[in-house]
């Protein structure tokens, strides 16, 4: 891997939207941890990245030379079904609006964070980047996945007509410590936890999943996902679309068992095929990452949920019931 120290990007005016977040506290964390000082994250009370006009104050504000752009309306299958009009248009305007200002700002460098949700529903595995125009992405979360994939079209049409320096990251499905447990918004990592966690403490002897079980996801841990993020601000400036995941998969039936396993929970696992499994399969090639920027996913999966349940432990005093589990997005 390249050397973690960036001289280049410790002197610069860094500008991470979502900072705040899920992601973006770790990508935060790790810009602090080679050096960086100079870092804004904007609140959403203070600049609403959906209006130009905001973002060109936020621009102003911030000056910032590099942009990474975390920002995001995400959620799980059930979320994405009850809101593709709101999280289409949320994700493609904050997008839209923050490379334009960006580039009239004289940003000298975006990051672009896409989803696996951009790819077809039908793709070979692994994944590779030059399949992402292949076919329509999955159903159940296609207007999150295009409004996310339009970013990597701006990005290379700013690179063409403007020389703008914009890339495109493509994260596969994140987990770990801090991630969100509500039930109306999590994913399938942190739903499962809660289920079993919530089970074990109550004596239910049985829980309910969504779905047949028989889906595959790859998880990459939010950590690792946060360095990747800045290897590839320090290392990265090409054209191409990046895959970043850990390359490897397993089933959410499989994922269950483990978590059930891990919590403690000995009951039975109700599968309800009446509701969608989403996109058959997720696995990503994940060679380009390591050639252009050294990345390779180093913490254990096991490991991983190990360290996700411990943290759940923490703070579950504000947990909430929770209802049937889907398979995320």
């Amino acid at each position: 891997m390249k050397s973690q120290r960036a001289p280049s990007l410790v002197d610069k005016r860094i500008l991470v939207t979502g900072g705040s977040g899920f992601l973006g506290n770790f990508v935060v964390e790790e810009l602090a941890r080679i050096g960086c000082r100079n870092v804004f994250v904007p609140r959403s009370i203070d600049y609403d990245l959906r209006r130009a006009d905001a973002v060109a104050h936020l621009m102003r504000e911030a000056r910032p030379q590099v942009v990474i752009h975390l920002a995001a309306v995400v959620g799980g299958i059930g979320a994405n079904r009850e809101n593709p009009g709101r999280f289409f248009y949320e994700n493609i305007v904050m997008g839209i609006e923050l490379m334009e200002q960006s580039r009239l700002a004289g940003v000298e460098k975006f990051v672009a964070i896409g989803t696996v949700c951009a790819y077809p529903k039908l793709t070979s595995v692994p994944f590779r980047e030059d399949d992402l125009w292949q076919g329509y992405p999955e159903d159940t979360n296609a207007p999150y996945g295009l409004a996310k994939k339009m970013l990597l079209v701006q990005a290379q049409a700013y690179r063409q007509q403007y020389g703008f320096n914009a890339i495109y990251l493509l994260p596969v499905n994140l987990y770990g410590p801090g991630d969100t447990f509500d039930p109306a918004r999590s994913h399938v990592i942190p739903a499962l936890v809660k289920k079993c966690i919530d089970a074990v403490q109550s004596g239910d002897r049985q829980i309910e999943v969504w779905g047949t079980g028989s889906a595959s996801r790859e998880f990459l841990y939010v950590q690792d996902c946060a360095k990747a993020i800045v290897l590839a601000t320090c290392h990265y400036n090409g054209p191409e679309p990046v895959n970043l995941g850990a390359g490897s998969e397993i089933t959410i039936r499989e994922l269950a068992q483990l978590i059930a396993r891990l919590t403690g929970f000995k009951g039975k696992i109700l599968w309800d095929p009446t509701k969608p499994d989403g996109q058959p399969r997720r696995c990503l090639d994940v060679s380009r990452a390591q050639r252009a920027f050294g990345f390779k996913a180093s913490v254990d999966f096991e490991e991983g949920l190990r360290r996700t349940i411990e943290w759940y432990f923490k703070v579950r005093g504000d947990a909430v019931p929770s209802p049937s589990v889907a398979a995320g997005p």
